[in-house]
């Protein structure tokens, strides 16, 4: 079956990115990584399923293991920062996400982990365009986590991960099934901070930061954005 993208009005319409991105006009980007995103979503969902596995099955071999859901809003260049080319009049800034993270720390407070945090809502009109879209970031990193006071841990992390925007322009049917948007993924690398305070038991609260870069992301204002907010969740293991 073929995906008929200009049915929904995406030919000539969004031409301005034709510059960004090797002349190829949105539409035709659509559709290539249309087919991909299948495979991605499977990825994300066993890498996490894995994780977990990790993190419940092999808790006494491991020092830790963490888990934990959060929520949180970015800030980064404003829409008036682009030039309409290499980059679009939209920013990232504002909007409530939420997410789940998970480590495992296996020597020395040094370990593995793994976070999606995703718009809660869809954004309103995408750079005047009259459809919606949803950015989701998601990174693997390096957790490094010492001990700096009674109950109080401090978190480092720094990895690689992507931004996968989704834009609900209508219904598209691939050759596996039908979907209400189309997605395009950016690769990004994210560094940060938080901070544990366990209050009771196993249970913590985490402020936290992150700053990712975004490698050629022409659908937004700039190449970077910061997260700020703050989860909470529970340890398995000793702390």
């Amino acid at each position: 079956m073929t995906v008929n993208y200009c049915k929904l009005g995406l030919c000539g319409e969004l031409t301005g990115f034709s510059s960004a991105s090797n002349g190829k006009p949105f539409n035709i980007i659509l559709a290539e990584v249309f087919h991909l995103k299948r495979t991605l979503r499977i990825a994300v969902v066993l890498t996490f399923a894995c994780v977990a596995l990790v993190s419940f099955s092999s808790v006494a071999q491991a020092q830790k293991a963490d888990i934990a859901f959060g929520v949180s809003t970015f800030d980064g260049p404003g829409a008036s920062n682009a030039n309409g080319l290499d980059h679009q009049p939209v920013s990232l800034s504002g909007g409530a996400y939420t997410g789940i993270s998970g480590d495992v720390q296996a020597f020395h407070h040094i370990g593995l982990g793994g976070e999606i945090f995703w718009r809660a809502s869809q954004a309103q009109n995408y750079n005047g365009q009259g459809f919606n879209y949803r950015p989701i970031f998601w990174n693997f990193n390096a957790v490094y986590a010492p001990k700096i006071a009674s109950h109080t841990y401090l978190e480092l992390v720094g990895g690689i991960g992507a931004l996968d925007t989704h834009y609900y322009t209508g219904t598209y049917c691939g050759y596996y099934s039908c979907s209400t948007y189309s997605s395009v993924n950016h690769f990004d690398g994210d560094f940060g901070a938080g901070i544990k305070f366990y209050p009771h038991g196993g249970w913590f609260i985490r402020p936290e930061a992150r700053f990712y870069l975004i490698n050629n992301n022409w659908d937004f204002s700039s190449n970077y954005t910061t997260r700020y907010g703050a989860s909470i969740g529970y340890t398995f293991g000793a702390h």
